[in-house]
């Protein structure tokens, strides 16, 4: 399984959350790529095992990238443990990648209750009745628990957002951008930034890196 890469080269603005911007933009565009904002959200915890899974980015600013999700799921309990984690967007068909190195941080409780409000009454319900990464002993009982939680709150009611949900906001000290170029000859470009002991600080450097 072998195909031949463009001809497209690696062109970015001085700063890496204004060129994520435009990628995400692009990839939005993309007819080809289905959701643009998902990313492979990886963590280390108990352990020290690595863990992967996809989740969709909410929200890009200067200070980082946000991502709701249940807090007593597997990723959350890895972040309580150690909160450095990894991005990465897997835009295959336009021969991008983005990867992100941060540091993962709850967001306020006020921005939590804002995205929730905004969320479809289906998802806001699926928030209630998942226990999220705990162990399910049957299709049925996730699905009781759902319409236990859709009775509660009927459609159209207010539903009030979970004690165990809301939003991590990771602040980058890492991005890098990979284009994919002709002969395997890819364009790589790292912005980095000072991290010690949790606090990141520093104008961003960016360096080109052999593919």
């Amino acid at each position: 399984m072998r195909r031949s890469y463009s001809e497209r080269e690696l062109a970015l603005p001085d700063q890496p959350i204004a060129a994520f911007k435009i990628w995400l933009k692009e990839a939005a565009e993309a007819p080809t790529i289905v959701e643009p904002n998902a990313m492979v959200l990886s963590t280390s915890g108990a352990e020290e095992l690595i863990t992967s899974r996809t989740v969709l980015l909410k929200d890009v600013s200067d200070s980082g990238f946000t991502f709701f999700t249940n807090y007593n799921s597997r990723k959350a309990q890895a972040i309580e443990i150690y909160n450095q984690v990894s991005l990465l967007f897997p835009w295959y068909p336009m021969e991008r990648q983005v990867i992100v190195q941060g540091l993962a941080e709850k967001v306020s409780q006020e921005e939590s209750d804002a995205y929730f409000q905004t969320r479809p009454w289906s998802s806001q319900i699926g928030a209630w009745a998942s226990q999220q990464s705990s162990i399910l002993n049957s299709r049925e009982e996730l699905e009781n628990r759902f319409k236990g939680a859709s009775e509660k709150w009927p459609e159209g009611s207010h539903v009030p957002t979970p004690p165990h949900w809301g939003g991590y906001l990771v602040r980058p000290f890492s991005i890098e951008f990979w284009q994919g170029r002709y002969s395997r000859l890819h364009d790589r470009i790292r912005f980095d930034r000072s991290h010690i002991s949790g606090e990141i600080s520093g104008d961003w450097k960016a360096q080109r890196f052999y593919p």
